[in-house]
């Protein structure tokens, strides 16, 4: 599966931005996706993910509240909103076949930047 992160872009602190990943190449049906990020001199950390069926979301704790990650057929979503600046960062979206494993299929990244 090929995945296509997309809308990204700067944004005013306590703004939104909606970021998309398009999957192609195979049915994405039966595979939890997820979003990192990356902020500048920091490793990627886990944001968010959400199982095949859309019925199971796990936070990390900083976005809780703030960000809401969906999918529908081949493009999963991340709503983010009261965006902070230490927000700011790449952000990757991955997939993984099933549940519980590691991510093996990544997109590129996406720049989000938040001004204070």
């Amino acid at each position: 599966v090929q995945l296509q992160a997309s809308g990204g872009g700067l944004v005013q602190a306590g703004g939104s931005l909606r970021l998309s990943c398009r999957a192609s190449g195979h049915s994405f049906r039966s595979y939890t996706m997820a979003w990192f990020r990356q902020a500048p001199g920091q490793e990627r950390e886990f944001v968010a993910e959400i199982t095949s069926s859309g019925s199971g979301t796990t936070y990390t704790d900083s976005v809780k509240g703030r960000f809401t990650i969906s999918r529908e057929k081949n493009t999963g979503y991340l709503q983010m909103n009261s965006l902070k600046p230490e927000d700011t960062a790449v952000y990757y979206c991955a997939a993984q076949k099933g549940y519980g494993g590691q991510f093996g299929y990544w997109g590129k990244g996406t720049l989000v930047t938040v001004s204070s």
